[in-house]
């Protein structure tokens, strides 16, 4: 499955629950709600490495990452963006950056 068909899976769902009315919802899909739960799982992400560095439950963990995944593509279809291009352009221009090397003060 593809992005594109993920981020309609996840339409079919926002949909099938009623969140795309927001009118009668109170899980409206507007850009800044969709930012606020997307930060919020990944959080979540974080919360399950607290006071340890190693991972307890990885079952928790693809969960966690789930909705992260899914809250992102409900972000990025909302906002009109083509996660899929934004993603691969963003590669390209990592190819082109370097990272760990001196600033012009010397600093990494």
């Amino acid at each position: 499955m593809d992005i594109k068909e993920l981020t309609q899976v996840m339409a079919d769902l926002v949909h099938a629950k009623g969140w795309d009315n927001p009118l009668s919802t109170k899980r409206p899909q507007t850009l800044k709600n969709l930012a606020i739960s997307l930060s919020l799982e990944a959080n979540e992400v974080l919360e399950l490495f607290q006071w340890s560095d190693e991972l307890k439950d990885k079952e928790a963990l693809a969960e966690e990452l789930a909705d992260v995944a899914l809250y992102l593509l409900q972000l990025a279809q909302v906002g009109g963006i083509d996660l899929e291009q934004a993603i691969l352009s963003k590669v390209n221009r990592n190819h082109e950056r370097t990272w760990d090397e001196p600033d012009e003060e010397g600093q990494t």
